[in-house]
């Protein structure tokens, strides 16, 4: 087993470094389409409206196919990687969308009136007021998102990307040792979730000390 321990360490670097980049693009994603969904412009309200519901009431499955085996036929190919990277961030991003929607709602109404009472405009009191109160609200589900995120990225090994998942696999067609090495990948994929759930974590009180010390 420890001869086959390197070959899954190789993959989960692969699962790393696309639930870093999905995680990253993901949370730009939320923001963008969150604040644009309550815009007051109807086209981009309407976007942002459109793509959260497409990418939150369709398969994650579906999607990765897609970007990967649809879009070469309309001239557009991509990598596994970036395949990969880009439903994984597009699928995150409508789930994170509703996350910063719902946490700049619940900003008191006052705190909008006292904006607009200093002469704010609409993106100074989203910039000032709104996002310093709603961010803290946001880390929890934005931690929790990320995690699926990372249990999400087995998914790639079906667009033949030779991720932690996809090393198991090839593994365990090759040795037939089901038990041992699915039981070291479940470890692994363990020890990701709790350095990741840690590192959010660490987000939270930091930020949580900013909003305490009034953003200074």
């Amino acid at each position: 087993m420890l001869d086959m321990l390197p070959t899954l360490l190789g993959g989960a670097w692969v699962t790393v470094e696309l639930t870093f980049w999905s995680t990253l693009i993901g949370a730009l994603c939320s923001f963008a389409f969150g604040i644009g969904r309550l815009s007051g412009n109807p086209v981009v309200k309407s976007v942002s409206v459109a793509y959260i519901e497409v990418f939150r009431g369709t398969s994650l499955l579906v999607q990765m196919f897609w970007i990967f085996f649809a879009l070469p036929l309309m001239g557009v190919s991509l990598s596994p990687m970036t395949a990969g990277i880009a439903a994984l961030s597009l699928n995150i991003g409508a789930y994170g969308a509703e996350v910063v929607r719902g946490a700049i709602q619940a900003v008191p109404k006052s705190q909008y009136e006292a904006s607009r009472a200093l002469n704010f405009t609409s993106w100074q009191a989203l910039w000032y007021v709104a996002l310093p109160q709603a961010l803290p609200e946001m880390l929890p589900p934005f931690g929790n998102l990320a995690v699926q995120n990372l249990k999400d990225t087995a998914l790639v090994s079906l667009i033949t990307l030779s991720d932690l998942a996809f090393r198991a696999e090839s593994l365990r067609n090759l040795t037939q040792k089901s038990t041992e090495i699915y039981g070291m990948t479940l470890l692994i994929y363990f020890a990701l979730a709790l350095v990741l759930t840690a590192v959010m974590k660490v987000l939270e009180k930091r930020i949580g000390r900013w909003k305490a010390g009034g953003g200074r």
